[in-house]
């Protein structure tokens, strides 16, 4: 798999400048009610769908991200399979300061971690582990190496396309009427009256990030 794989969200992601996705990452966080972090510096804002699906970013302050997706029903779960190595090598690419990010850090709703049985480290679990150098998005080494090597589709069975779908990466107009679209569309919804007492939620959101 090289990084020209076929994905419309991986292809809109590139597309977008990073200051953009870090604002898209900042809304959805407080969207989902998830308490933005600090971690080493970085940025730490994520989504999850209350059933185990998850995305996680962290925004460097020289410009560079990480990116984590994960979906538990999916053979990139190696939390389940309790394979710390495997999920290590996972991460191979990714430079050492980003890396850092996830090694030995307190789990989380979105983070669980794994554990080293030989020195007793933790790894944060992610089916799919993607980072941005300040210029443009890689597919991190050790993620497309599995996935060619298990013949798997990286971008389905990491959850990826469905841990971004909120994010509209593809919608050049990130607003709070598109994504109570996007929800209304997705059967989110009771009625319109529910959708319209939303979008007054979000608008007041999406103005703090404006």
């Amino acid at each position: 798999m090289n990084d020209d794989a076929t994905s419309t969200t991986w292809a809109a992601l590139r597309a977008l400048p990073l200051s953009e996705v870090r604002r898209r990452a900042a809304v959805i966080t407080e969207v989902t009610e998830i308490g933005p972090m600090t971690v080493d510096g970085a940025e730490r804002f994520a989504w999850n769908d209350s059933g185990g699906q998850s995305a996680v970013w962290y925004f460097t302050a020289d410009g560079r991200a990480l990116l984590l997706t994960f979906d538990h029903e999916s053979p990139l779960n190696l939390y389940a399979e309790d394979d710390y190595a495997l999920q290590r090598s996972m991460y191979d690419g990714v430079p050492e300061d980003l890396l850092r990010l996830v090694l030995d850090r307190p789990e989380n709703y979105e983070s669980l971690n794994l554990t080293d049985p030989r020195s007793g480290g933790t790894i944060h679990y992610a089916g799919g582990v993607f980072w941005f150098d300040a210029e443009r998005w890689h597919i991190a080494d050790g993620t497309r190496t599995h996935c060619a090597r298990e013949q798997l589709d990286l971008f389905v069975e990491s959850g990826f396309d469905y841990c971004l779908s909120e994010y509209l990466l593809d919608t050049p107009d990130f607003t709070a009427e598109a994504l109570v679209k996007y929800r209304a569309g997705d059967g989110y919804y009771e009625d319109e009256e529910d959708s319209t007492d939303h979008l007054v939620t979000l608008t007041e959101i999406f103005a703090r990030h404006a």
